[in-house]
C-alpha cells in the first residue's frame, strides 16, 4: 500500500506540474554554425537564454554552413523558423526586399542598441529600419613585421603619402613593401574595399557594390590611380601563390605589410612569429575628410516576418545584444563582439580590432564579395587581379566591369 501510496503521490505531482509545462513556449532557430566551435557556442547561448527565461524552450536547428545558403531560401519562403542567422549588409538586403525579415527597429530603440552598436547601424539598416541583430565580426587592416621597419629604418605611417614614402624605403632595403596572394582572387577584394573607402568613403563603396555607380566613373578611376601608387612595391607573383604563402614573406621579413583579416594572426603565429615582432595598423587615411570606416565582416540574427512566435524571438534579439552576452560569446568564437560595451581579452590584435572597429564612424563594410552580388564580386575581382597585374589595361577592365554591371543588376530587378 505504502508502494502504491507513493506512485499515486507522485501522479498527482507530475499531473499538477503539467499545465504548467504545456505553458512553456517554444522558440524554433535555425542556424548555420555547424562547425563545433560556433555550434557549442549558440547551444550555452540558448541554455544561457532559458535559463533566464524558463517559460520559453528554445530549440535549434543546425544546417551545414554551406548548404544553409540554399536551406534558407526555401524555410523563408515554406517554413519559417522565429531566429535564423545571417550576414549584415547586402547579404541580409534581398530578403528585406522580398519582405522576408521582420523589422526590429523596436527593440533597438527600447535597448539603446543604436550607442551599443552604433558601429554597425549602417549596415544593419535599410529604408530607415533595422532588421536584425549583430553578435560578431572582425576586423580587416594591416599587419606588418617589426623587424622590417627596424631595417628600413622607418615607423609606420597613419596617412597615405607617410605609406608610399615608407614603401619607397622598403624597396631600397629589398623588401616588398606590400605582398599579398591572388590566385584565389578575394585577398585583393579587401584592398580596393579599403582604398574605395579611404577615397570615396562607406556610402559610396555601398552604391558602388548596389550597381548604383558606374565603372567608368571617374570616382571608381580615383581609387585605381591611389592603388597604382602602391603596385610597384607590391609583391610581384602575387596572381601565382595563396593568402598562406604570401603569410610566409611577412613571417620571413621579405614583405612589410598585408592587407588581411584577423584570421591570418594564427598562421604568422604558427609561422614563429610573436607580439614582438608582429603589428596591426587601420589602412592609412587618404581623404582626411572622410570618417574612417573599416572591413568587419559582420554575422547577424534575424527574425523571419513569418515567424510564429515574434514576441519571444525580439526578446532573444534583445538578449543577444547585451555586453556581457556577446562578450562570452566571443570568447568562445576567438572574435569580437559588436557592443562597444563588451569586453575583450589579452590578445593584443583582438584588442586593436575592437578599439578600432568601436571607433569606426564612418560605417563597417562587409567585404567586397558579400556587399556585391556573387556574379559581379567574382567579375570585380578578376578585374582588380588584372589590374595588378596589367595596369595599363584600366581602361579595358572598367569597360568590361561596366558592361557586367548593367547586365547583373537589371537581370536582378
Amino acid at each position: 500500500m505504502a508502494l502504491h501510496g507513493k506512485a499515486l503521490a507522485l501522479a498527482a505531482l507530475m499531473c499538477s506540474a503539467a499545465p504548467a509545462m504545456a505553458e512553456q513556449r517554444v522558440l524554433t532557430f535555425n542556424s548555420n554554425a555547424s562547425d563545433p566551435a560556433p555550434r557549442a557556442m549558440f547551444e550555452q547561448l540558448a541554455a544561457d537564454f532559458m535559463a533566464e527565461n524558463p517559460d520559453i524552450r528554445v530549440e535549434i536547428n543546425t544546417f551545414d554552413h554551406e548548404g544553409y545558403k540554399t536551406a534558407i531560401r526555401n524555410f523563408l519562403t515554406a517554413d519559417p523558423p522565429d531566429l535564423i542567422t545571417w550576414f549584415a549588409g547586402n547579404r541580409m538586403k534581398p530578403f528585406v526586399d522580398a519582405g522576408q525579415l521582420l523589422d526590429v527597429s523596436d527593440v533597438w530603440e527600447e535597448n539603446g542598441l543604436k550607442d551599443s552598436l552604433g558601429s554597425t547601424l549602417s549596415s544593419m539598416t535599410f529604408d530607415d529600419k533595422q532588421w536584425g541583430v549583430p553578435y560578431t565580426y572582425y576586423q580587416w587592416g594591416i599587419y606588418y613585421n617589426k623587424e622590417a621597419y627596424a631595417t628600413a629604418g622607418v615607423e609606420p605611417a597613419t596617412d597615405w603619402e607617410g605609406f608610399i614614402a615608407n614603401c619607397a624605403a622598403f624597396k631600397e632595403a629589398g623588401i616588398d613593401c606590400l605582398t599579398t596572394g591572388s590566385k584565389a582572387l578575394w585577398p585583393v577584394a579587401g584592398i580596393f574595399d579599403y582604398l574605395s573607402l579611404r577615397t570615396n568613403g562607406y556610402d559610396w563603396h555601398m552604391q558602388l557594390t548596389n550597381g548604383e555607380i558606374p565603372w567608368t566613373d571617374d570616382s571608381v578611376r580615383a581609387v585605381f590611380a591611389e592603388w597604382a601608387k602602391i603596385l610597384p612595391y607590391t609583391t610581384a607573383n602575387h596572381a601565382a601563390i595563396d593568402w598562406q604563402d604570401a603569410v610566409a614573406n611577412i613571417v620571413q621579413g621579405r614583405a612589410a605589410h598585408y592587407v588581411m583579416g584577423n584570421f591570418a594572426v594564427a598562421a604568422f603565429r604558427d609561422g614563429g612569429m610573436t607580439d614582438e615582432t608582429l603589428g596591426f595598423m587601420s589602412f592609412p587615411t587618404i581623404n582626411p575628410d572622410i570618417p574612417r570606416a573599416e572591413e568587419a565582416p559582420t554575422d547577424s540574427m534575424h527574425i523571419p516576418a513569418g515567424a510564429k512566435n515574434p514576441d519571444d524571438a525580439k526578446l532573444f534579439l534583445a538578449f543577444l545584444a547585451r555586453a556581457d552576452v556577446q562578450t562570452k560569446m566571443n570568447e568562445a568564437l576567438g572574435q569580437l563582439p559588436v557592443n562597444a560595451e563588451a569586453s575583450v581579452g589579452d590578445d593584443p590584435f583582438l584588442q586593436a580590432g575592437f578599439e578600432m572597429l568601436s571607433t569606426a564612424e564612418g560605417g563597417i563594410a562587409q567585404f567586397f564579395d558579400r556587399d556585391a552580388p556573387a556574379e559581379m564580386a567574382k567579375a570585380g575581382m578578376e578585374g582588380f587581379q588584372e589590374f595588378m597585374v596589367r595596369p595599363e589595361r584600366l581602361d579595358a577592365i572598367l569597360d568590361r566591369l561596366e558592361r557586367q554591371r548593367q547586365r547583373i543588376y537589371a537581370a536582378a530587378q
